[in-house]
């Protein structure tokens, strides 16, 4: 098969190669930074955002088949875009995002979640209802689908916890659903391939008096909120705690806090967060990465390990 120039294709060739069977939008060559959290990345040679689950499908079977990479992207959190940009399609699953209560039980209540809802959303709906399980989530800015891949967690709180099955469709279009149980979720990971795409999660959270969640939600997002530079662009923790340690603690100690290249900043107020402080590069992001491990590793004896997801081409 000869291999796509995807960098090459027009929007009218991408849509005859799709032949009329996905609904949705489709664009080319679009700059990344602007559907990342740190404004930083090169273009994309396509995205799409696809109607429904049927075009997904049919999306990327003819992916597969043309051998043209893809990924997908939710709100571009916790996520680094190279300079270069991105090989192939991006996905985005923005109009995948119902949210619904399916079945309620004496003390819990079962909700369907669909990916490309932002979970700020689902956080916001639980504390409306008084469903308790995701309070200490709050003020993650991702959306479902990137915290289930993720395992998001914060103040012990994971995103594991709350799931009872979530729905994937692999790079053939097949769709399956998994238990929680059979996606070895660990700490900031999951067994979730990159090719697979999660599409919907069914979630068990726990009866409360609202007031009592909405009480607990808003502690955490006031703690949050006065320890994380939530306002700046950034893409959340650039490492993983090592097992015993803090990431943070360890960069401020060893005098990394405050420390700029280009206009990528340590952030003053979380060591752990770098923010773009204008129009910064993934080159300075990657090279203060790299200065502040080499720093630790060499004064603590500790080797760093990116929780930022770092995707594209050089």
């Amino acid at each position: 098969m000869k291999k796509v120039n995807t960098r090459m294709l027009s929007e009218k060739e991408w849509q005859e190669l799709l032949k009329n069977q996905f609904k949705g939008s489709l664009e080319c060559n679009v700059p990344m930074k602007n559907h990342t959290r740190l404004a930083i990345g090169g273009p994309a040679d396509a995205l799409a955002v696809p109607d429904d689950p049927l075009s997904l499908k049919n999306l990327i079977v003819t992916l597969k088949e043309q051998g043209i990479p893809f990924m997908t992207l939710g709100s571009g959190t916790n996520m680094l875009v190279r300079d270069g940009g991105i090989e192939g399609m991006v996905i985005m699953l923005q109009a995948f995002n119902r949210i619904e209560m399916i079945k309620e039980y004496e003390d819990s209540v079962e909700i369907f979640v669909e990916a490309g809802l932002l979970w700020q959303k689902l956080v916001n709906y639980c504390k409306g209802k008084g469903y308790a399980g995701v309070e200490g989530l709050t003020g993650i800015p991702g959306t479902v689908g990137g915290a289930i891949y993720g395992n998001a967690g914060s103040y012990g709180y994971e995103t594991k916890d709350v799931i009872d099955t979530v729905a994937i469709m692999d790079q053939h279009g097949m769709l399956e659903r998994f238990k929680v149980e059979g996606l070895r979720f660990d700490y900031r990971t999951s067994s979730i391939s990159g090719g697979n795409i999660i599409l919907s999660a069914n979630m068990r959270m726990k009866k409360d008096a609202s007031e009592s969640v909405s009480m607990r939600t808003e502690d955490f997002f006031r703690d949050r909120r006065e320890k994380q530079p939530l306002a700046e662009k950034s893409a959340g923790c650039v490492f993983k705690n090592p097992k015993g340690s803090s990431a943070g603690k360890l960069i401020d100690e060893t005098g990394c806090k405050g420390m700029s290249i280009g206009e990528i900043q340590v952030s003053p107020v979380h060591a752990n967060f770098f923010v773009n402080r204008g129009n910064g590069t993934a080159v300075d992001y990657l090279n203060l990465m790299e200065h502040v491990s080499v720093n630790i590793q060499k004064r603590c004896g500790i080797t760093l390990e990116p929780e930022i997801k770092i995707v594209g081409r050089n």
